[in-house]
């Protein structure tokens, strides 16, 4: 349903992430830190160093808060691209727009936006065969005032997306989209207005309208990629599906409003304590609140806390990282139980529920934990690599559709020797639905109902190749495998076909 950041699954934006780096270099007086000072391009400041890429919090230098020594003036540049494959070498569509766009981002305006689509198709298996288009299209920027001003005022994060298209979920059917970008509200929406400020080495806050899924049970970065949004299934891509499917926790396109910290007991990359409060506002999916800022409709409040842990190097150099997190929630809406609230999303259009229990909970607890390990990195090309991933959700059983769910997957960045920047991802997921829901289903069929079928589990897996025949352009063909599809054994598993592509404007 959600993308936190296509950007940086197609591999052209890093995003903060779940630890603390060390403190990059201090620039001494006079001096410049520059890159792409190539004739004939204009002279931007790094954002990016590769000797940086895996630090778990791999935020670029403009996000630091520290006021960089300007640039020599640019060189000046045609505002097209003098053949196509210069076009194909830029970072984005765009390009530098005559070097007006890396003026500004030198000043601390960076300026981002991109097209996704993902099509789905299961030509065999399901209840039917379909194919589902969805897009979504995004414009933004960030505002690093401390850039901009010369003085630290923090960050401003400005996002606007629209989302179109259907989804395979609902004629599979299925309980996680196959199309992560499906979903949220297919319509306008403001994903993000926040703002966000480093208090030294030991404390940053945000505060704004935003989602949980911008921190918290979210993957690391590792080659500037977001891991789990290798994956076009909503039960990888952005965070493990049953986080919110359990409880309130706001997902990507949506925004509701919140403040979250980050601590670093010390002050470096080792470990990271986060903790937030965010609206529990189950009406912010619907698409005319899109562009809903008060808290009306919210039915309580979305603690999170976890805690992360780094070992090892980065990607390109040290030893191999390790990266562990630890988190949980309380979400103090008072919802139905189980079974009144997720029988009828599972069971066949038409069937006969029976008499549905009314106990309703007040305060839902849940958690994760979550693992990943650069398996080995390429001699000849540190850049190359091969990281596994893991995690395990936890929901609370007297509320959760999926208390125990289950997601894996191993990432190889550089294929071919000529594809240093395409991926082989695969990975799946082990959805078991909630017992309570089972039994209560004997119970019925026992007493004669005959109309429900026993919801048992989903499990997927999902393989893909991500090409990137230029630096902002993104084609990922890929294909899924469905057991149980919907969560019962009365559908055909069914074979998924995939076409992801992306456009970095």
């Amino acid at each position: 349903m959600r993308n936190v950041c296509i950007l940086a699954a197609m591999g052209v934006l890093s995003l903060p992430t779940l630890h603390a780096q060390p403190a990059p270099p201090v620039v001494p007086t006079g001096t410049v830190r520059i890159s792409g000072s190539a004739k004939g391009s204009a002279t931007q400041l790094p954002k990016h160093p590769a000797s940086l890429w895996g630090s778990p919090y791999d935020r670029s230098l403009d996000t630091l808060g520290i006021a960089r020594v300007p640039p020599p003036p640019l060189v000046p540049e045609p505002f097209l691209p003098q053949s196509l494959a210069a076009w194909l070498k830029q970072k984005t569509f765009t390009g530098n727009w005559g070097g007006e766009r890396v003026r500004l981002d030198n000043e601390g305006i960076d300026f981002v936006g991109r097209y996704f689509q993902e099509t789905s198709g299961n030509p065999v298996g399901g209840s039917a065969q379909a194919l589902r288009y969805a897009h979504e299209v995004a414009l933004g920027a960030d505002v690093n005032f401390a850039q901009l001003t010369g003085t630290n005022y923090g960050m401003l994060h400005v996002l606007i997306t629209e989302r179109a298209g259907l989804g395979l979920v609902n004629t599979l059917p299925a309980l996680d989209s196959p199309q992560e970008i499906y979903g949220g509200g297919q319509t306008v929406r403001l994903s993000r207005l926040s703002w966000e400020r480093e208090f030294g080495r030991y404390l940053e806050t945000e505060l704004g309208w935003m989602n949980t899924e911008d921190e918290f049970a979210q993957s690391n970065l590792h080659w500037g990629l977001n891991l789990y949004c290798q994956f076009q299934s909503d039960a990888l891509c952005g965070v493990p599906e049953a986080v919110y499917n359990n409880a309130a926790y706001s997902y990507y396109p949506t925004a509701v409003p919140a403040a979250r910290i980050r601590l670093f007991p010390f002050g470096d990359h080792r470990m990271m304590i986060a903790a937030g409060i965010y609206s529990a506002d189950p009406t912010i999916v619907n698409s005319h609140n899109g562009w809903k800022l008060g808290l009306h409709g919210a039915t309580g409040t979305y603690i999170p806390v976890q805690v992360g842990w780094h070992f090892g190097g980065t990607d390109t150099k040290g030893a191999l990282p390790t990266n562990i997190v630890i988190g949980g929630y309380r979400d103090s809406s008072e919802v139905d139980n189980v079974v009144a609230a997720q029988l009828k999303a599972i069971e066949p259009t038409g069937a006969s529920l029976g008499e549905l229990p009314a106990q309703q909970i007040r305060g839902r607890f849940g958690g994760w934990v979550q693992a990943e390990h650069m398996l080995q990195r390429d001699a000849h090309d540190p850049a190359r690599g091969t990281v596994a991933f893991a995690t395990f959700i936890w929901g609370d059983p007297r509320t959760a559709i999926s208390p125990y769910y289950v997601t894996f997957g191993l990432v190889r960045h550089g294929t071919f020797a000529s594809r240093p920047d395409d991926t082989f991802s695969i990975g799946g997921k082990l959805d078991f639905v909630n017992r309570k829901l089972a039994d209560y289903v004997s119970t019925q069929q026992l007493a004669g109902n005959t109309t429900l079928l026993r919801p048992s589990s989903e499990h997927a897996v999902e393989m893909n190749y991500g090409w990137h025949p230029a630096g902002w352009l993104l084609i990922r063909p890929g294909l899924q495998y469905y057991w149980h599809p919907g969560g019962t054994n009365r559908t055909p598993n069914a074979l998924l076909l995939d076409l992801e592509t992306g456009v970095t404007f």
